[in-house]
């Protein structure tokens, strides 16, 4: 996006596009059913089921261990490509 299309517009016309907006669009109301059936699908488990989890370390260490692995892969691969395309001579 350029820079001109980034210049803030004055409070008049925003508000004047707001009130447009506001005009136009109508709200919708998600259906009771659908509603419903999110919920049930959503489920957040209690606070101690959650704590029992963190304190189950063997499982904790193989997560931990999982993402500093994966971020040493995304570093060792980034600096590759650095290494085989980063350094052309063009002249």
């Amino acid at each position: 996006m350029s820079t001109s299309k980034l210049t803030s517009m004055p409070e008049a016309d925003l508000n004047d596009l707001e009130a447009h907006l506001a005009g136009t669009l109508r709200p919708v109301a998600p259906r009771r059913d659908f509603v419903q059936r999110l919920r049930e699908r959503v489920h957040l488990p209690p606070r101690a089921e959650i704590a029992t989890r963190l304190r189950d370390w063997q499982t904790l260490v193989l997560i931990v261990g999982g993402v500093i692995s994966g971020t040493l892969v995304i570093f060792t691969v980034a600096r590759a490509m650095f290494h085989l395309f980063g350094k052309r001579d063009v002249g």
